[in-house]
């Protein structure tokens, strides 16, 4: 590893200012084969230009910001369209937002170049003059983020254009890139003396047992060549100097960044749980695991985070300080983003600000921590490879109009105006420090001491399958609670009710309780009111006059099916039985009493951990070689119970108010749902036989004008037949799979 000293001495660390929160949107352009991914345009964020007061209204004063050759000059280098940025960076400087402008973004540039084009640095230089002239009241720049990553994705690894699979392409790829840094500011420094560069990068760092440690030990050293090239250390001492050489890289463009360094005035980190890895031989260890292989040895290389490794050597704290201790120049956090469940993203964010603090205080100048994807991201859970519409809320949802604040809003709102965010769930630690992310349990108990009592759920329901199910999810998720069942509240008996919330203590109630036989609700519809209405609002009362957060479910059959399509939230209900006049009425009593609540219909839900439900008994008796009838009269919206607890959970947690809709997206017939169950899992169609029996026809899907926010119906379907425990999987084959 080089260890010549910083190119230029660490700067004053402003005391005097807290920790800044900065913001940034993802605003990838990339080209694969010969489509291009731009996520601005896929999150929506194009047609919004207010997304920018909703940015505003959250205290954040600095964003990072798309000014991209890609969208700009897409046809001509010497052909521009300004209008769409004109009008956003006027609305950033009316709302007294700075603009970290960033000018290519894991792009290889529009059609007519490319990252191993030689004209590629001077394009991007030129566009960035251009940027600089028009827009002189910026003053801060990111010309090429992640040059390291892009190069790897782009020369070595072969997901992105031009496609590379070699050092030599890896290499061209990242030279290019950070020559176009150095010309594009001094490009623009001609015109702005005091314009900063931030160079951005994603920072992690490679593991290994003592077998594979010269490999882990080699990607180490590669981590750096961006930074180390920009600020003029790669000289003929490097370590890397002859593996440039040997790939084709001249002497002279060694010696143009030794000649002209252009040090990053802030170096960004960027650091992802995914970010550091752990290599191992032991093959075995990891069936199913892709293998990667050097002249010696044959390797997977997996999550350094589910690895049983010493806790300070991994995490973004150690890879700051890392980055520190060796350039001495001041540090920011550039993106802060992880694609998971609610609570595990703020958690994240809570982690990476903290890390951010302490090494503050012990002397490192870290001026900010930069809120990531603020409206999303699109696919990036394949890397852009694939077009599936895989969507990772942020800040803000853009799946609803206009974009719905998650709870991740308000923590930033709260960080931006104190540097504090309190939040229950963020009483446990994330996913990344409890015991069961392992891939084989440690020798060792890694789980942390938690101080004092974590805040607790009370979960209702726990003999029936939606009390069961969020409970199972709500583990998973680090989320404490207790799942309790008649014996221990009695929903419609106001002093059982106050009796167990004030020995809970819960600070929030979901409550799954209720009278679920449809069919004989008809002749017991008092006590179907008793349990499914009166005990829902009773509880809504109780939580009201405490202060709890309170989820409760509905149902599609408050409504009569007459419509013609599908039903969102604000159609008005029509019920036709007793059931459905239960549910109707528990709505209206739980939003009366509890105007915060959170009511969720659903519909016709599956699951993998019981053999209650249509899935399974289609499914098992087409594995005996039964014939099953469905009917296909009426459209409805099956619902994977999984999908249907994290939606829940992420909304509540988010303090979502009112009635929601959620079911898997898709309309289908019982029969439909049949069929597609069918085909999944092996079977002919016309396995399964149609049986109406003079229904009327309908609709009783559910849709939503609030947010679209669970996956597709045919998701749900492969995800239960790989999840499912139960032992219809055993007979399939013996009836008639193809």
């Amino acid at each position: 590893m080089n260890t010549l000293p910083p190119t230029s001495p660490a700067l004053a660390i402003p005391t005097s200012e807290p920790l800044a929160l900065w913001g940034g949107l993802e605003c990838t352009v990339a080209r694969i084969r010969d489509q291009f991914r731009n996520q601005i345009r896929e999150t929506g964020h194009h047609g919004r230009i207010d997304d920018l007061d909703r940015i505003a209204a959250l205290g954040l004063r600095t964003l990072r910001y798309p000014v991209l050759l890609e969208t700009i000059s897409p046809e001509h280098p010497d052909r521009q369209d300004w209008a769409w940025h004109d009008e956003r960076l006027a609305r950033l400087q009316s709302l007294g937002i700075a603009p970290i402008a960033g000018l290519v973004h894991h792009g290889s540039g529009p059609a007519y170049t490319s990252l191993v084009d030689p004209s590629f640095a001077p394009i991007v230089a030129a566009h960035a003059e251009r940027v600089a002239r028009r827009y002189p009241w910026i003053t801060h720049y990111t010309p090429i983020n992640e040059p390291l990553t892009t190069a790897r994705f782009s020369g070595l690894y072969g997901h992105w254009y031009p496609h590379g699979c070699g050092m030599d392409t890896f290499l061209r790829t990242l030279v290019n890139q950070c020559r176009a840094v150095v010309l594009s500011m001094q490009a623009i420094r001609r015109i702005n003396p005091a314009a900063q560069l931030v160079q951005t990068e994603d920072l992690g760092k490679a593991f290994g047992t003592p077998v594979m440690q010269y490999q882990a030990d080699y990607e180490n050293e590669r981590r750096w060549l961006s930074f180390d090239l920009l600020c003029g250390r790669i000289d003929r001492q490097h370590s890397w100097h002859a593996l440039f050489r040997q790939a084709g890289i001249g002497d002279d463009e060694l010696a143009f960044f030794v000649e002209s360094p252009c040090p990053p005035d802030i170096i960004g980190i960027n650091h992802y749980l995914t970010s550091e890895r752990f290599l191992d031989h032991r093959l075995s260890m990891y069936p199913g695991f892709h293998q990667n292989t050097t002249d010696a040895h044959t390797y997977v290389d997996v999550e350094a985070v589910r690895v049983d490794l010493p806790a300070r050597q991994i995490g973004p704290e150690a890879r700051l300080r890392e980055a520190w201790e060796r350039y001495r120049l001041p540090l920011a956090v550039t993106e802060a983003h992880h694609g998971c469940s609610r609570d595990e993203q703020v958690r994240w964010l809570m982690e990476v600000w903290h890390a951010a603090r302490r090494l503050r205080a012990e002397g490192a100048d870290i001026r900010a921590v930069t809120v990531w994807s603020m409206m999303g991201a699109v696919d990036w859970n394949s890397l852009l490879q694939h077009r599936n519409g895989f969507y990772e809320p942020g800040v803000f949802d853009a799946r609803s109009d206009p974009p719905r604040p998650t709870v991740l809003a308000t923590a930033t709102a709260a960080l931006a105006a104190a540097g504090e965010f309190e939040h229950p769930v963020l009483d446990r630690a994330g996913w990344w420090k409890r015991d069961e992310r392992f891939y084989r349990p440690p020798t060792r108990s890694s789980k942390l001491r938690v101080v004092g009592s974590p805040r607790r759920l009370l979960v209702t329901g726990a003999s029936g399958t939606l009390g069961q199910a969020m409970s199972r999810i709500c583990h998973v998720r680090g989320l404490d609670h207790d799942l309790v069942s008649r014996r221990d509240m009695d929903i419609a008996d106001a002093g059982s009710i106050e009796a167990a919330l004030r020995s809970y203590r819960p600070w929030a109630v979901i409550n799954t309780a209720g009278y679920v036989r449809v069919a004989d609700a008809e002749r017991e519809p008092g006590r179907c009111f008793r349990e499914n209405s009166e005990g829902a609002a009773l509880l809504a009362e109780a939580c009201a006059r405490l202060g709890i957060a309170y989820v409760s479910f509905s149902s599609d059959l408050v409504f009569s099916g007459a419509l013609g399509r599908p039903y969102a939230e604000g159609d008005a209900v029509d019920p036709q039985g007793v059931y459905g006049r239960s549910k109707a009425e528990a709505e209206q009593r739980i939003l009366a009493a509890h105007p915060g609540a959170l009511v969720v219909r659903t519909s016709a839900f599956f699951g993998p951990w019981d053999i209650y439900n249509f899935a399974y008994a289609t499914l098992h008796g087409l594995a005996q070689g039964q014939r099953p009838r469905a009917a296909a009269a009426v459209a409805i919206s099956p619902t994977y119970v999984p999908d249907l607890a994290h939606a829940t959970l992420d909304l509540m947690i988010d303090g979502a108010e009112g009635v929601w809709h959620l079911a898997n997206r898709g309309q289908v017939s019982w029969h439909g749902f049949a069929v597609m169950l069918a085909e999944a899992a092996g079977f002919h169609a016309d396995a399964v036989a149609v049986s109406d029996h003079g229904a009327v026809p309908g609709v009783m899907a559910l849709t939503s004008e609030r947010g679209l926010l669970m996956p597709t119906l045919e998701h749900g379907i492969h995800r239960y037949l790989h999840d499912s425990k139960e032992h219809w999987r055993m007979a399939v084959g013996q009836g008639q799979g193809r």
